[in-house]
């Protein structure tokens, strides 16, 4: 996507970065960087949610803190709105401006995508980017499955490490529906595995220490080489479904150092 492209749509607004989460401008050489892509709306053409874009920060504050050693940066992406809007698919395209504004700060480093609802989605969608290595999807937002439609793409998550993360009693997006994504996504790359909060809703809250720490080992061991937590390990190694079913165990994380 090319950055100029954006200009002068949603009334003017433009995506950003911003600060970093967690860390300063001003200190060490970056080794990598997470965007954070907070959740939105369907259809409309309000300006970004100030409560998505703080939901996001628990999980930037811990990958900053957690990869200090390695130079991690998190951002959150400021969207231009809230809104999906169909086939614009706005979220998709200000997380690909996300990305190359992040090469254009920092360089030839790694990246990590990390989204919740619509922004897992447009994590997904913008996974192409030849500096993106890794997609952290949680409670995934997708469309109903539709014969007259064009199905989810999944060949750009092709060479990435992928997880999708979602609750089981999610009334807002059906974890079904990631189930079938990350069935097509795992015969295209097999670096994909799912997890499943059982018992949990939309926003992960039930369980909300064990997904943090899922989700920073897997971020860490994607993008710095860590060595995953034996249930990632496992996951990413099984065969459909048990890779793609795999449970997020009680206390996940509490003997982890991150």
């Amino acid at each position: 996507m090319a950055q100029f492209a954006l200009v002068g749509t949603t009334g003017g607004r433009r995506p950003r970065l911003g600060r970093p989460v967690g860390t300063s401008d001003t200190e060490s050489a970056v080794g990598g960087v997470v965007l954070l892509l907070p959740d939105g709306e369907a259809s409309s053409g309000r300006r970004a949610s100030v409560r998505a874009h703080a939901a996001a920060l628990p999980l930037g504050r811990r990958l900053a803190r957690a990869g200090r050693d390695e130079g991690l940066v998190a951002h959150v992406v400021g969207y231009r709105g809230r809104g999906w809007n169909g086939s614009d698919a706005r979220l998709a395209e200000d997380a690909e401006w996300a990305v190359e504004e992040a090469v254009r700060r920092y360089g030839d480093v790694p990246v990590c995508l990390a989204g919740h609802g619509m922004g897992a989605r447009a994590a997904l969608r913008a996974a192409g980017h030849t500096a993106v290595n890794s997609i952290l999807a949680m409670a995934p937002w997708l469309p109903e499955d539709d014969m007259a439609a064009e199905p989810e793409p999944v060949r750009q998550l092709v060479g990435r490490r992928v997880l999708v993360v979602h609750g089981t009693n999610d009334a807002r997006c059906d974890p079904e529906l990631s189930y079938r994504l990350a069935e097509r996504a795992k015969k295209a790359n097999r670096d994909t595995c799912r997890f499943e909060v059982h018992s949990d809703g939309h926003a992960l809250r039930q369980h909300h220490g064990e997904v943090l720490a899922l989700a920073s080992d897997f971020v860490l061991g994607s993008m710095f080489g860590r060595p995953y937590a034996r249930p990632v390990a496992d996951a990413l190694a099984a065969p459909p479904p048990l890779g793609l079913r795999m449970p997020l165990a009680a206390g996940f994380g509490r003997s982890l150092r991150h």
